[in-house]
């Protein structure tokens, strides 16, 4: 039967920040990119570590020694701790990536850190403006925040440093304008390659969706049609009624097994088996309690039998047998093992408890028979041999018959 299975649409719709506008899409997506988020989340915090860290060798050179140096120092190891501490943090668990608590708290002492340097260093601008920039790209390269925090972080951010240089820094007016116009560049840049990134990132998500949802529908067909091809071979070797294997199948694995007792010198019996008064059963009980009997006969005959014999239905009520690697003495074993065992099956009926019973004709395989035609033909007339005899017996294939192979 078709397999059901979730699909993803190839086509979706994008929302203004270009994320998925249905929901449970956009949490699967970002349930893909959890692992990718966390490491780069992990990178970018201990990127910013290292930065403030170096950056921190130069502030008594610039500062010396006074009371600034101190803020200075207090305000880096604070942004660095921070940094470590949420690396670690991410590493452990990478869930927090996608948190915007744990993110926008470390983005907010990172940046108020950065803008603390411009009172403490004033006589630093350039160095300030770069690292403004660079802030400003980092966060929307790096940090993995969704689009509209980034863009407040970086509001935050010039807002910050526009009030910094305004108060502490004096400036021409000219290098002010050209320093917010090379800020503002830098967002709108970063602004559109953040939104290009996510709609290439989700539309490779879609594609590779779609690819995966095609393979597994291309995997379901494959497994349904293999479950056809079985149940289709079944049909074609298997009686439907007794569930043995039909007469054409029977006769594939019983050649096999003479070619195998050629090869190796090794002996085959045979039995025809033919349940006793079946045409009265039919003719007094009906069908339906002749359909039963077969198929109590066929249990029966696959319980006594070993695990290596082969068991067919040959017609109507007859049944055949080969029996691999058996001698005569454990083929007339088994065969009246079987017998006794149809003997003791009671089937129920309307009126009262009927008793079955087989014959068994057996026959061996002989030396220089390269078909099973002439073994078939003598177990056949052995089974005759019993119906004469008066049924519910095992009859060997006459003595003139049995110059068979030796075990």
């Amino acid at each position: 039967m078709p397999v059901s299975m979730p699909t993803t649409p190839s086509v979706a719709k994008l929302t203004l920040w270009a994320e998925f506008s249905d929901p449970a899409l956009e949490s699967r997506y970002r349930c893909t990119m959890l692992a990718h988020d966390a490491c780069q989340m992990q990178y970018a915090a201990l990127l910013a570590a290292a930065l403030f860290l170096l950056f921190g060798f130069a502030d008594h050179a610039i500062s010396g020694s006074g009371s600034d140096l101190i803020w200075l120092l207090a305000m880096r190891a604070t942004v660095i701790v921070t940094c470590i501490v949420l690396a670690i943090a991410v590493h452990r668990q990478p869930h927090w990536a996608h948190r915007q608590l744990p993110i926008n708290l470390a983005c907010l002492v990172a940046l108020s850190g950065l803008l603390l340097t411009i009172p403490l260093r004033p006589n630093g601008f350039s160095t300030q403006l770069t690292s403004t920039v660079v802030a400003s790209m980092a966060l929307y390269l790096l940090v993995p925040n969704r689009l509209p925090w980034t863009l407040l972080w970086n509001a935050y951010l010039i807002t910050g440093f526009t009030a910094a240089v305004l108060l502490w820094v004096p400036a021409p007016p000219g290098v002010m304008t050209a320093n917010l116009l090379l800020i503002g560049v830098v967002n709108l840049i970063g602004g559109i390659t953040q939104l290009r990134l996510n709609r290439l990132q989700r539309q490779q998500y879609l594609s590779l969706q779609e690819e995966r949802d095609t393979n597994l529908r291309l995997q379901a067909e494959i497994d349904e049609r293999r479950q056809l091809e079985r149940r289709l071979r079944h049909s074609a070797s298997t009686d439907p009624l007794t569930g043995l294997f039909n007469r054409r199948r029977f006769f594939e694995l019983a050649d096999h097994e003479l070619r195998r007792a050629q090869r190796h010198t090794t002996p085959l019996a045979l039995f025809m088996i033919d349940i006793d008064h079946f045409k009265l059963l039919n003719d007094c009980h009906g069908h339906r309690i002749g359909d039963q009997a077969l198929i109590a006969v066929a249990a029966s005959c696959q319980a006594a039998l070993r695990d290596t014999d082969i068991i067919g239905r040959y017609g109507g009520e007859e049944f055949v047998v080969a029996l691999p690697d058996a001698t005569l003495d454990t083929a007339l074993s088994i065969a009246e093992r079987l017998r006794q065992q149809i003997s003791d099956l009671s089937l129920e009926t309307d009126s009262t408890p009927l008793r079955l019973s087989v014959t068994v004709g057996v026959s061996l395989l002989h030396d220089n028979e390269t078909t099973l035609d002439g073994a078939l033909q003598r177990a056949d007339q052995a089974l005759y041999i019993g119906k004469a005899r008066g049924r519910d017996q095992v009859v060997v294939a006459p003595p003139s018959s049995l110059t068979a192979i030796k075990a």
